[in-house]
């Protein structure tokens, strides 16, 4: 029996999220012995359609067994799927909902589906936690995905979604780096309004961009005002062990949402398929969690505000 071959298509390299999957990747593909190439998109969702449309159209290169793809723009890159499904290459789509994995199943023999974490309930956590930090309301500067991200715009819904009404929210741009935010945080300094502005939490959508802005605020900041940024929470989602998490108990945040990186149960699901000759199940939703528990971050938030 040949040895099956995975290609994993992830959004960048520059961020801890996504660092987590290329690594969970790489124990995975090691653990149950299959060859693995990974390939990062740079953020462009065109370079991603170029990349993978050079393997799949590739006369010279054997086809990968299956492609794992998570979404570097606003589309799941519907042509190329079909593509990879008429040349009998499995498709599995990292966390984004798609509506072509349910037709490409229909007419394909290889495996097609989804894993996916439910964004609206990161956000929804992230409201809590909000509401935790904050109980009798306040200002929070949230620092979003990019605009064309679904990911983005579903968690920024569940948080509105959770938030209580006294509590306002002011938007930031990033791009799921810790670059970008600092350039979004550093640029919103300059402007004469941020002076003004009240800020009592700075939220995040991703880890790396809650750092990003920590980081832009201790540069361009100084004295009694860079104290009074850098004491304010800071929080994050994504939770990775050796990053969210860590950071959390080194006090650098104040809480994260954990969200389980899924490429390694991506490949598992893919060679068991590939060993019965099944269809797996078209869409499995991974569990988020706050970090810490919301009751742990509410009392110590008490606590805090106590002393």
């Amino acid at each position: 029996m040949k040895k099956a071959r995975f290609l994993v298509s992830l959004t960048t390299g520059d961020n801890d999220y996504q660092i987590e999957q290329a690594a969970a990747a790489d124990e995975t593909a090691r653990r149950l012995g299959v060859d693995l190439q990974i390939m990062h998109a740079g953020n462009d969702a065109i370079n991603q359609s170029q990349q993978l449309l050079k393997v799949i159209q590739s006369r010279n290169e054997a086809h990968p067994d299956a492609i794992i793809f998570e979404p570097a723009g606003g589309t799941a890159l519907p042509q190329v799927a079909r593509a990879a499904a008429q040349a009998g290459i499995g498709w599995v789509v990292l966390n984004r909902d798609v509506e072509y994995v349910a037709d490409l199943r229909r007419t394909c023999h290889a495996p097609i589906f989804a894993i996916t974490a439910d964004h609206e309930e990161i956000g929804r956590i992230q409201g809590r936690q909000l509401v935790a930090l904050l109980p009798k309301g306040g200002s929070v500067l949230l620092i979003q995905g990019p605009s064309e991200s679904s990911a983005a715009r579903q968690r920024t819904a569940g948080m509105y979604e959770t938030k209580s009404a006294d509590i306002e929210v002011k938007t930031l741009r990033g791009q799921w780096t810790e670059a970008s935010a600092y350039r979004a945080v550093s640029s919103w300094l300059r402007l004469s309004t941020s002076q003004q502005a009240r800020v009592d939490v700075i939220a995040a959508q991703d880890d790396s961009m809650a750092v990003g802005a920590k980081k832009a605020f201790q540069d361009h900041t100084s004295g009694t005002a860079r104290d009074l940024w850098l004491g304010l929470p800071f929080i994050g989602c994504d939770g990775q062990p050796k990053t969210g998490q860590a950071w959390v108990r080194s006090g650098l945040l104040a809480a994260t949402v954990v969200v389980p990186a899924n490429t390694g149960l991506a490949l598992e699901m893919l060679v068991k398929a590939l060993q019965s000759g099944t269809q797996p199940a078209e869409r499995t939703l991974t569990r988020v969690e706050s970090f810490p528990a919301l009751e742990t971050l509410a009392a110590g938030r008490a606590r805090g505000a106590g002393a």
